[in-house]
């Protein structure tokens, strides 16, 4: 249904920090021929985004801009009806979210963002998957920092050990970096939201298959020190696991019985106790409204550190699989994982989405069921590392 549509790609969001380094991306990086526009739902502020990226690119000029905003569902219908993929970073998206997904499976629009958020997920994949599957559009969440270089790291840690063999895979997650507002205004929300989100997750188990002739396991694994690497392995409470495990079951490549931990990866005891208080203290907090009100002031929407701090951020996860009676390391490595990087995987999962010649999919999917490979060789060459240690 996309196929001839105005537009390649719609950036939704452009405006904001994380939306505008996804609009310098695709301005230096977009192949010759795309056509594209950014919206929001602020005409002027467009505009001056539109001005950064003539700086970048003087074709750019005359980029569209298309006003949308996600309390008028009509103009985020127009927005779908004009473009083939809408890559959205306008959260939280719990509360914002939801009216452009439903525009998207109606049109048969593919649809990315870059949420961390499991109720969202799973809501949309109650409320919306089945009428993406009748209109053929890719609905694809997480394609930031959260989730694409953990859900395509176990993927290619996968395809480094034998075929239908038992597989385990733990990964170890190593950051340097400041957290973006976006994830810190996400990861508030779930914890202010931890019954609606549990509601979430149980209408979805009711509602999606699983299958039945292979076994897949997320586990939270245990604190202690690791036997795989020289740190503290701290279980991570994050989305990554829920979306490796949907890839694991999709894919008969992860063998009849896979099984992933995911964990933090921290060199000092002291760290992790401090962690841990802090952690309790901000759940705890988060749930009375005085006090949640103050956390989500700490860090505002649309603010980010600045270019020479983003180039001195980092990620590294290390997995360790066995299978088959072989056992691999890999890595996964890139820098600033909370705005540049989350950038860059939101742009080129867009054009990998309009331009690459991809399996027949639709519905809700994750990052590896819809791009997979191409996804892979599209971040290696822009520069994230995927290898082979051992």
């Amino acid at each position: 249904m996309a196929a001839d549509r105005t537009y390649h790609i719609v950036l939704f969001g452009a405006t904001g920090f994380t939306g505008g380094l996804t609009a310098e991306y695709l301005a230096r990086h977009a192949p010759a021929g795309l056509r594209w526009a950014i919206a929001g739902r602020n005409p002027d502020k467009l505009a001056g985004v539109r001005d950064r990226l003539a700086a970048i690119e003087p074709a750019l000029a005359g980029l569209p801009l298309l006003t949308a905003d996600v309390t008028d569902p009509a103009s985020l219908r127009a927005v779908a009806a004009d473009a083939r993929v809408v890559a959205s970073t306008v959260g939280p998206f719990i509360h914002h979210g939801e009216p452009l997904v439903a525009a998207c499976a109606a049109a048969g629009t593919d649809y990315l963002d870059i949420t961390g958020e499991p109720e969202f997920v799973d809501l949309m994949y109650v409320r919306h998957h089945a009428e993406a599957v009748r209109s053929g559009a890719r609905l694809v969440h997480a394609c930031g920092f959260d989730s694409v270089p953990h859900d395509l790291g176990v993927w290619f840690t996968v395809k480094q050990l034998p075929a239908d063999v038992p597989i385990t895979v733990d990964g170890y997650v190593r950051v340097g970096a400041k957290f973006s507002a976006g994830t810190y205004h996400s990861a508030l929300t779930a914890f202010s939201r931890t019954r609606q989100t549990s509601q979430a997750a149980r209408e979805r188990r009711a509602a999606e298959p699983r299958p039945t002739d292979r076994r897949v396991r997320i586990g939270p694994g245990k604190l202690g020190r690791s036997r795989d690497l020289p740190v503290w392995a701290v279980p991570l409470p994050t989305i990554d696991p829920q979306v490796i495990r949907r890839s694991a079951a999709a894919r008969p490549e992860y063998g009849p019985d896979f099984r992933y931990r995911h964990f933090a990866a921290i060199k000092r005891l002291s760290t992790v106790l401090m962690a841990g208080a802090g952690l309790g203290a901000v759940t705890g907090l988060v749930k009375l409204p005085p006090t949640r009100r103050w956390l989500f002031g700490r860090l505002a929407s649309g603010q980010g550190p600045s270019a020479e701090q983003r180039a001195k951020s980092w990620f590294r996860i290390r997995y360790v699989g066995t299978g088959g009676g072989q056992r691999v390391r890999t890595e996964v490595a890139g820098g600033d994982p909370g705005y540049d990087e989350t950038a860059k995987i939101l742009a080129e999962s867009a054009l990998c989405l309009a331009l690459d010649d991809l399996p027949p999919t639709s519905g809700q999917l994750t990052p590896v069921t819809a791009m997979g490979d191409a996804l892979l060789h599209r971040l290696t060459t822009a520069g994230i590392t995927f290898r082979l240690l051992e």
